[in-house]
């Protein structure tokens, strides 16, 4: 099969197009026939050794963990899947090596659900690593309706999903972005406010009493601003700063789900969930989706086609 790997840590420099045998299928795994993969910038950290202290790896690496496609065979103990089903998902191992840049992955069921019926490919491979991220932040928080939810990093791929739900939920949502961005947010249902100094009062305006929780996507301080403007420390949650948990806030590290992907299939099929795709691009030219993804001016999701 096809796919992109890297024969030791490195940047996207290192990424090559390579032949690698089919994976094989475990117990309680399917094999998925790759329709498009999402990228998210825990990808190139990785790829660059970031995760290397507290997760194995082994080369060489095929990146990726977000995948929609089609089921191919099933290993023994899957029967949660037939070949031919269509399945999205978060394929996190144990283990970094099998990822999903590849036109196979073996996937363990537990890190699948059925596809959203009614979002395409590119779209639907967007939506796993950073829907569950905002999904299980907004659980974590406790965050439901005639809540006010400050959201940090509110136009990115996980801050997008985000305000979506929360919205769903029943929130009010306040959402943080620059001024480019904030037509989008209020498409998405948010109340945009630019960040930088000043945003505690800017928020402020908008909601004199503060708000009832606040999720941090982006880090850079935003943990303390949002403990500013809440009651309660622990309904404050950051996937970026893992001191929030020594001022009595929540890390957040998102899990593969496959109840949580199931939640979130529903919501995109009740139209209560769009994916919006800023790029999508082959296989072969990962490389630059990881430089569009460092950059940090993406509005949205990175997909490969495979």
């Amino acid at each position: 099969m096809k796919a992109i790997a890297l024969e030791k840590y490195g940047t996207a420099d290192d990424l090559n197009l390579v032949e690698l045998p089919e994976p094989k299928v475990a117990p309680g795994e399917v094999l998925v026939r790759v329709k498009a993969a999402g990228v998210n910038p825990v990808d190139w950290k990785l790829g660059a050794g970031g995760l290397d202290p507290f997760m194995e790896a082994g080369f060489p690496m095929i990146p990726g963990w977000d995948v929609a496609g089609v089921v191919e065979r099933t290993g023994f103990d899957a029967g949660e899947f037939a070949p031919g089903d269509e399945v999205y998902g978060y394929v996190r191992k144990d283990w970094a090596q099998n990822g999903t840049y590849a036109e196979l992955v073996s996937a363990p069921v537990r890190t699948l659900a059925k596809k959203p019926a009614s979002l395409s490919w590119t779209e639907a491979a967007g939506v796993p690593l950073a829907g569950l991220t905002a999904y299980q932040a907004l659980k974590r928080v406790a965050a439901g309706a005639g809540d006010t939810v400050l959201i940090h990093a509110a136009a990115g791929g996980v801050g997008s999903f985000g305000v979506q739900i929360a919205v769903a939920l029943g929130a009010r949502v306040i959402g943080t972005a620059s001024e480019r961005n904030h037509g989008f947010l209020r498409s998405l249902g948010a109340e945009p406010v630019t960040y930088g100094d000043g945003l505690a009062d800017r928020v402020r305006q908008l909601a004199p009493q503060g708000v009832d929780a606040a999720l941090d996507f982006v880090g850079a301080g935003a943990v303390d601003v949002s403990l500013s403007l809440v009651e309660r420390a622990d309904r404050v949650a950051s996937v970026a700063e893992g001191e929030v948990s020594e001022k009595g806030g929540h890390y957040v590290w998102v899990r593969p789900d496959a109840s949580d992907l199931a939640s979130l299939a529903q919501l995109a099929d009740a139209g209560k969930l769009t994916v919006h795709v800023d790029q999508a691009l082959p296989l072969a030219e990962t490389a630059q989706a990881w430089r569009l993804s460092q950059a940090g001016r993406t509005r949205g999701k990175i997909v490969l086609t495979v």
